[in-house]
């Protein structure tokens, strides 16, 4: 008999051992549910380089993780009018090191948006802060040769690239120097402009 009343306690004890184990885990999850914090999400896909307008931008929920370094909600007016230095995923939650420094690449600059079709840039290569040259490439009539001079370029630097659309066309926002806007605009317009970009390590 005292065997079977030692096993009994043994059993009540286990329970409740159970019971406060049980309790301080459902504590725990409530705590961590109610630790969370409200941040920046991205509302639609962003193109690198476009100014962040209040339409790309939504609020979500997330628990709190050092790990992660969300833009807090409260910044939404901070946020607006930067440029994300990379696209940007719908859904995805916005970080400081997804914008570029200031306002934006070439602020002080003349900017224009160049066509460029397949072919007329490198593949795929192109990102903002990028140098190119936009040269200027011969009109159909005009028969290259070998004693041809050198074809005229302009500096510019690579502001954003928009999709490829079907015909794997895309729109190549350029930053020129002062007074090379209306010219580079000009041969844009005439289909007649190519880009070289420079390389990466200068």
């Amino acid at each position: 008999m005292p065997l079977q009343r030692e096993r009994r306690w043994s059993v009540a004890a286990l329970c409740v051992v159970l019971a406060v184990v049980a309790a301080l885990g459902a504590a725990a999850a409530v705590d961590a549910a109610g630790d969370r914090q409200r941040v920046l999400a991205v509302a639609r896909d962003v193109p690198a380089g476009r100014t962040l307008s209040n339409a790309d931008l939504t609020v979500a929920e997330v628990s709190a993780d050092a790990a992660l370094t969300p833009i807090p909600a409260s910044r939404k007016a901070d946020v607006l009018g930067k440029r994300p230095a990379g696209e940007l995923r719908k859904g995805g939650l916005l970080l400081t090191s997804h914008l570029v420094a200031g306002t934006g690449l070439g602020d002080d600059q003349e900017q224009v948006g160049v066509q460029i079709k397949r072919g007329m840039a490198p593949a795929g290569a192109l990102v903002p802060g990028d140098q190119v040259r936009a040269v200027t490439i011969p009109a159909p009539a005009d028969a290259p040769t070998e004693t041809a001079e050198a074809p005229q370029s302009i500096d510019a630097t690579v502001v954003s690239v928009s999709r490829p659309d079907a015909a794997a066309t895309v729109v190549v926002n350029l930053a020129v120097a002062v007074n090379d806007g209306p010219l580079l605009a000009t041969r844009a317009a005439l289909g007649r402009v190519a880009l070289v970009r420079e390389p990466r390590s200068r």
